[in-house]
């Protein structure tokens, strides 16, 4: 998926947030009637049933039939290939859309058509819009369909589907290990330590404001909504940055090592909130959502994805356990040999290092260690259960 930023003129804005509010209204009515949807009421409405009641909503209002019927029509297309992919497992269950939350509308087909100006501009076609400029930030691959969004810092994007080629091995054979942490964003085997960049300090302090004025401002108000765009804004910046470190990062392993080894961690499970129920609260929730937050910004996920999307086949996942706490020279396991954050010393060989190079040197072993220190084994199929030894009874020998 190539993203280009949009730069639509002052006339043009209107129409995008009509054909976006379109297919909003359009994709949240194939979601409602798919939550109508039980086994004890019959199958939903499939495409062809979606088709007819939007020819004959378009007949009733005005509002929708000035659209763009070719957007219009595409929102259930892509409702039913989000249900595919969600039953397929691939995806999650298709949510409501909410205004100026990521919401955009897809172009397909004959009008799908991009063309170059120069080397630094170039156009696509919007239907009842005309010819909308982007930023030529990179080569433009052929473009089939393209999905056109605004993002909550008031942006315009298009992305244009295409499959990259993966990146080939280098042939070398090295094999890397990366541990991800907070304090540092990725640590490799080969001692490289790596930062994932966010706001700036100035950055950081000029956020507050907005926040504390935030929760000042009455809902619903043009005020509350100016805040909101200010915060969007500088967010925006900070996930910009954290999206191009981690493309630039996996690039970079993808062409430097045949193969590549990560933690297997869930991200998901692991940034779930402590606050728990009413009846029992969890405890340290602000230090729980602290490293909730610290997670999400050095982007542990997005590396590994991105990595496996660069490398397939080269990606190994290794059990996470007691990786930070052996020594990567002579394999002694125990609490103790982690002295701080940073620092690792083990009590058997006083082997000092780095903590995060060492479990990263750990990780490219691909070594399960268990809680004894021991390399863990498979464990053997079909194994027969031990037969005990019937007690003697009383008398016999």
């Amino acid at each position: 998926m190539s993203r280009y930023r949009l730069y639509p003129a002052p006339e043009q804005v209107a129409g995008l947030n009509e054909h976006r509010g379109h297919a909003r209204f359009v994709w949240n009515l194939a979601v409602e009637q798919q939550s109508w949807w039980t086994p004890y009421r019959g199958n939903p409405p499939g495409h062809g049933a979606r088709c007819r009641q939007l020819t004959e909503a378009r007949a009733g209002f005005d509002w929708l039939r000035a659209g763009s019927q070719t957007v219009q029509q595409q929102a259930p297309r892509d409702f039913d290939q989000a249900m595919k992919n969600f039953f397929g497992g691939s995806h999650r269950r298709p949510r409501f859309r909410k205004r100026g939350q990521a919401e955009g509308f897809q172009i397909v087909g004959k009008n799908a058509r991009v063309e170059k100006l120069n080397r630094r501009w170039s156009q696509c076609w919007v239907p009842k819009v005309g010819w909308v400029r982007f930023r030529r930030s990179r080569a433009v691959p052929d473009a089939k369909s393209y999905r056109i969004t605004l993002d909550r810092a008031g942006r315009w994007h298009i992305a244009v589907a295409s499959v990259p080629a993966p990146i080939p091995a280098p042939g070398s054979g090295e094999v890397v290990g990366v541990d991800r942490g907070v304090a540092v964003s990725a640590a490799l085997s080969t001692g490289e330590l790596l930062s994932c960049p966010g706001l700036r300090p100035a950055e950081a302090a000029r956020l507050r404001r907005p926040q504390r004025g935030l929760s000042r401002a009455r809902r619903g108000s043009n005020r509350r909504a100016q805040v909101k765009r200010q915060i969007a804004r500088l967010r925006a910046r900070e996930a910009d940055r954290r999206k191009d470190w981690a493309e630039k990062t996996s690039t970079d392993l993808a062409r430097r090592f045949d193969l590549i080894r990560v933690e297997e961690l869930s991200i998901k499970n692991l940034t779930r909130s402590a606050r728990g129920t009413i009846a029992a609260p969890g405890r340290n929730v602000r230090r729980k959502a602290g490293l909730n937050r610290g997670i999400l910004a050095n982007g542990w996920g997005l590396l590994v994805q991105r990595v496996e999307d660069k490398a397939p086949g080269r990606v190994e996942k290794v059990p996470a356990a007691y990786t930070s706490q052996r020594c990567s020279v002579c394999g002694h396991v125990a609490p103790e040999n982690r002295e701080s954050q940073a620092v690792f010393l083990c009590a058997a060989c006083r082997h000092t290092a780095n903590a995060d190079v060492n479990a990263a040197r750990n990780i490219a072993a691909g070594q399960a260690v268990t809680a004894r220190g021991g390399i863990g084994l498979p464990k053997p199929a079909n194994r027969e259960p031990q037969r005990k030894t019937p007690p003697l009874k009383a008398g016999v020998q």
